[in-house]
């Protein structure tokens, strides 16, 4: 059975353009809100993580290794199942500070710009063979089924057409604009589409070749006893702990996953119901493989292992059988290739590209990364083909897949030393990754591709071969790991890398320091990021971090401008990257120059967080901080009206007796100067404040008509005076006739 090249092309354009009308009108909201967002929806569109190899690939492995092919599904479905202790402080951190890549995550967390350069340039070259591998599977899947076609053009023409529609999906919008909707329904339906294939054809096996599971156990008893030794699994094969290994590390490091998983989050709710959906769904995915095995061999089916679905579909001699199983391999593919190359576009432009160029001379920044994220989407898939074309057809889908796993496996030391282990630092992270890196590629990448065997002088049990490739996987894991474990011991880390490894880690809270900006106003932040962003670009910037921040059109209020700085850089890291976005603001937001050797905790700041992170502490913590809110209630409701001020100026405290005397809320004075104060108030302590004297005894100040009499003291804390404390205590008078 075959069919016209022509047919399959139209068949492919139909089901793609499916996929983009899904798309469309998801983001116009023609679909009710709770769909879209609906937690099976999301579980679903990480169903991509599977991609051919669902569909052909783990026919093949099943046939080679018995059923080791189970442990593509088992290792990530262990990730998903730990996510309370795994994904969701990645999801916690990523959220927070706006990191839409793993390369984002480890500049930030590294203090890096050599980090997430290294990150991107390794999930780029090693997911290239993972890119190829679907390119693959659906040029040999058309060329199966219209043998007279071209494999050259099918594969050409199949990334072009991917070109196409990974623009269409994910280059439409700005990067600012958050999730992708759109997107995650359409992979949705695409792992939908799978599942169901596989289901299908395994239960056409099941029942249309076997006649139930009756038949298929006196198949099994048969003397064809060859199909129950391909379906065994040896304890002393190290490939199978190697593929999981790997699967478990591709939850967070491979691109489309972390993608997915972190980026198209819905809520933390919706990744609490995936950690046992997405395994649930693997669980179904994995069911038919078996019966696809023994349906071809019980066939005689002559495609190879690989493409028994469609070699049993077409022995059926099912039409319609055989253009879904081609439908499921073609959904397969293409969402898979989609998804990475969106997100290996936007690595390569926050750290690759905008390193080089920014774009501050562009008259419209965003259309502009618009335009440049499409052509890297472009080149990506084009230097896919050229991989195909040049050393990816020759391998087999397994040993594709391999190479790619365990390039990507150099990234999971870093990724869990974001969260487990502060002490790691950018020195060793980038050590210990080349090392990695470097071994990888020379055991692995540069035998397989038959361009070089720089082992050949080893004896040939060592030489890398489809047999022992785990072995040089687990070789260079270990060397990674201990180059950077070792460097970062012997190195120490920079102030910059211990604050965001204390932000990172869990349980841990920041100390940001308080220090005087140089800007005035939210007007002055304008002026001053339109330097590198152009007026435009940066008004809007500054609107939308005010607009998050529920902060007035204009804010002058020295804490809340550090704030507005804050999330300026928070929402610039997802638009540029967190290195780019770092020395952005840094160079153009900056603070002045401080003064005496140092600066004060920003208190405020500090009392927020605690705020937010009261139930989380326990033990001995929760018992310090109930004592901090014991005497800060106190201070709060001391009779005495009392104020804290900084060595710039900065109200830090205002209590409820001061609030009483002057009649001006804690909400309207923390955080601003003392001359936002009304203008006796102004004088009267900003001239006691800068002052020498330590007290004032029966200052006359008139209040409401009336005569106020105020001793005033101040105590300078921290051994400087760099915050102080200043109490007032009053009594008024009648007015009296000739006083």
């Amino acid at each position: 059975m075959s069919f016209s090249a022509s047919g399959l092309l139209f068949a492919s354009l139909l089901y793609l353009v499916l996929l983009f009308g899904i798309a469309w009108i998801t983001e116009r909201d023609m679909l009710p809100r709770h769909w879209v967002r609906h937690p099976l929806v999301y579980t679903l569109s990480l169903g991509v993580y599977a991609g051919i190899w669902a569909v052909y690939a783990a026919v093949g492995l099943a046939a080679e290794s018995g059923y080791g092919f189970l442990a593509y599904y088992l290792g990530i479905s262990g990730a998903f199942l730990l996510a309370p202790v795994l994904l969701n402080p990645i999801m916690r951190i990523g959220r927070a500070y706006q990191l839409t890549s793993l390369a984002d995550l480890f500049a930030y967390r590294y203090r890096s710009q050599w980090a997430g350069t290294l990150v991107t340039l390794c999930s780029g070259g090693a997911i290239l063979s993972l890119l190829s591998m679907q390119i693959q599977a659906v040029t040999t899947s058309a060329s199966i089924l219209a043998p007279d076609t071209s494999p050259h053009l099918i594969s050409v023409m199949f990334s072009l057409i991917v070109v196409l529609f990974a623009m269409l999906f994910g280059a439409r919008r700005h990067q600012d604009a958050g999730n992708h909707p759109g997107l995650v329904l359409a992979i949705a339906f695409d792992s939908l589409v799978k599942l169901v294939a596989l289901l299908v054809i395994g239960g056409v096996v099941l029942f249309g070749v076997f006649d139930g599971m009756s038949g298929l156990e006196t198949w099994l008893a048969s003397s064809k006893a060859t199909s129950i030794a391909t379906m065994s699994l040896s304890i002393d094969d190290g490939s199978w702990r190697a593929l999981m290994l790997m699967s478990f590390a591709g939850a967070l490091v491979l691109p489309h996953m972390y993608h997915m998983t972190f980026s198209e989050n819905p809520s933390p709710k919706a990744l609490a119901k995936a950690s046992w959906g997405l395994p649930l769904y693997l669980l179904l995915l994995a069911i038919p493989v078996p019966l696809i095995l023994w349906g071809g061999q019980e066939l005689g089916v002559t495609t190879g292992p690989n493409f028994y679905a469609l070699g049993v579909a077409q022995a059926l001699e099912s039409p319609a059988l055989t253009l879904l199983m081609y439908i499921a391999g073609l959904s397969a593919a293409s969402g898979l290739m989609i998804v990475s190359t969106l997100a290996l576009a936007g690595m390569v432009l926050n750290h690759v590209v905008l390193p080089l160029k920014t774009p501050k001379d562009q008259g419209d920044i965003y259309r502009w990364l618009q335009w440049v994220k499409r052509m890297l989407i472009a080149a990506i898939i084009m230097l896919a083909l050229l991989f195909h074309e040049t050393l990816g057809k020759n391998l087999d889908l397994s040993i594709l897949g391999a190479i790619s796993l365990a390039g990507t496996l150099q990234l999971l030391p870093g990724a869990l030393g974001v969260i487990y282990w502060p002490e790691g630092n950018r020195r060793g992270l980038i050590a210990g990754l080349i090392t990695g890196l470097v071994i990888w590629l020379v055991t692995l990448v540069l035998p397989f591709s038959h361009t070089a065997n720089l082992l050949g002088w080893l004896n040939a049990p060592m030489i890398p071969d489809y047999s022992n490739w785990h072995i040089f996987t687990f070789v260079s894991l270990t060397a990674n790991v201990s180059v950077f474990t070792l460097i970062s011991v012997l190195s120490t880390s920079t102030s910059e890398e211990t604050s965001a490894a204390q932000a990172c880690s869990m349980g841990a809270l920041s100390r940001p320091q308080r220090r005087e900006l140089l800007a005035n106003s939210s007007g002055d932040f304008v002026r001053q990021l339109a330097e590198p962003l152009g007026f435009d670009a940066g008004k809007r910037e500054i609107e939308r971090a005010l607009e998050q921040l529920k902060l007035p059109n204009v804010e002058y209020r020295p804490y809340q401008l550090r704030r507005l700085r804050d999330q300026v850089e928070i929402n610039l890291s997802g638009l540029l990257g967190p290195s780019v976005a770092r020395d952005m603001v840094k160079r153009h937001l900056g603070f002045k120059p401080l003064a005496r050797g140092g600066t004060a905790q920003d208190i405020r700041y500090v009392e927020r967080a605690l705020g937010d992170y009261q139930n989380r502490l326990t033990g001995l913590a929760g018992e310090l901080d109930n004592l901090r809110r014991h005497y800060r209630q106190t201070l709060q409701n001391l009779p005495i009206p009392a104020c804290s001020v900084g060595d710039d100026g900065e109200i830090l405290m205002w209590n409820q007796a001061i609030e009483e005397l002057t009649g001006i809320t804690a909400d309207d004075v923390v955080g601003a100067r003392l001359m936002a104060l009304p203008d006796h108030w102004h004088h009267l302590l900003d001239d006691f404040n800068s002052g020498e004297d330590l007290h004032r005894y029966k200052h006359r100040l008139d209040l409401k008509g009336r005569p106020h009499w105020l001793n005033l003291h101040k105590a300078a804390l921290s051994g400087r005076i760099t915050r102080m404390e200043v109490a007032l205590s009053w009594w008024k008078t009648k007015p009296k006739p000739g006083y």
